[in-house]
């Protein structure tokens, strides 16, 4: 389980980006993160994979605060930005080993890994180029490819269709899917709330810092008549 406990983030005296946030994020359980831009979506999930400290409170993981042990608590994480970022001299093929030799996967598990999520993204014969030359919706498959290699216990993806096609929008949904059925924690953020309410067990909504409310989908949508679009606009324009 992560548990964000009064986490606020100022980004200077009194601007709160992110204002007191308390969350827990469960094994099994896809979470959706949404909000108007500016929200305070991605400063959170920066904090939560460490790429910026919190201003106060604590982030846990399985009880532990992630900054007392950050390598531990990054070996089961994969995180996939808004707009990946790479080496760009190197091929498809040598930037997926170079990520399975940090994360020590196996020669025999990153090659089965590998060739399977080429085909599933349409990557095979591209994996062989420059990833200078790829577009930005390859460039955005192969961040997930990098991602799931060594098997992730949190997976955490920030707007993860942003650029791609409905195909590969569609394998990514079915293997979020598939890795929290294996118990991971899937933590995403998105502004396609069709794919929030097909997808997601539960959902967060925050506004200007604060989150305003946390529920699963079914809560969320007991009036049959209401949409989560409607519901998100309803909440968002009271805040």
């Amino acid at each position: 389980m992560i548990v964000f406990r009064s986490i606020t983030k100022e980004y200077k005296e009194g601007v709160k980006a992110v204002n007191n946030l308390n969350l827990e994020l469960e094994e099994g359980k896809i979470f959706g993160f949404l909000g108007p831009n500016g929200a305070g979506k991605s400063t959170t999930i920066k904090m939560l994979v460490g790429i910026i400290p919190p201003t106060s409170g604590q982030i846990l993981y399985n009880g532990v605060d992630i900054k007392q042990d950050p390598v531990s608590f990054k070996k089961n994480l994969a995180y996939v930005p808004d707009e990946p970022k790479f080496y760009q001299k190197l091929t498809g093929y040598e930037y997926l080993n170079f990520i399975s030799d940090i994360f020590n996967v196996s020669e025999s598990e990153r090659k089965e890994r590998i060739e399977r999520y080429s085909n599933l993204f349409g990557l095979q014969d591209a994996l062989k180029d420059l990833v200078s030359s790829y577009s930005h919706g390859m460039g955005q498959k192969l961040s997930l490819m990098a991602a799931l290699v060594h098997k992730p216990k949190v997976v955490v993806l920030d707007e993860p269709m942003v650029g791609l096609d409905p195909k590969a929008s569609r394998e990514v949904k079915d293997i979020m899917r598939a890795l929290a059925d294996e118990g991971a924690i899937v933590f995403f953020s998105t502004h396609v709330l069709e794919v929030a309410a097909n997808v997601c067990d539960r959902v967060g909504i925050i506004n200007k810092g604060k989150l305003i409310t946390e529920k699963s989908v079914e809560e969320l949508l007991e009036n049959k008549k209401q949409t989560l679009e409607d519901y998100f606009l309803s909440v968002t324009q009271e805040a």
